[in-house]
């Protein structure tokens, strides 16, 4: 886990070790989201490399709608 802090500008740099195991590059855009106090942020991807991400995914099992409380 690495540590950063807030600019004046209020600029976040993410450390070396996190953007190289996440692969962030420079220009890179990201959704931020924030819950109970906590900021996160997901990069925006191309929906081309999303193609067969829930390949293998259990499809069956799943309760309807109208069985939901």
């Amino acid at each position: 886990m690495g540590r950063t802090k807030v600019s004046p500008k209020y600029q976040v740099v993410i450390p070396k070790d996190i953007r190289e195991k996440v692969d962030v590059r420079p220009g890179q855009e990201f959704q931020v989201i924030t819950k109970g106090g906590i900021i996160t942020l997901v990069p925006d991807r191309p929906i081309s490399s999303m193609r067969g991400f829930v390949r293998g995914i259990r499809t069956n099992g799943f309760r309807e709608k109208r069985d939901r409380y």
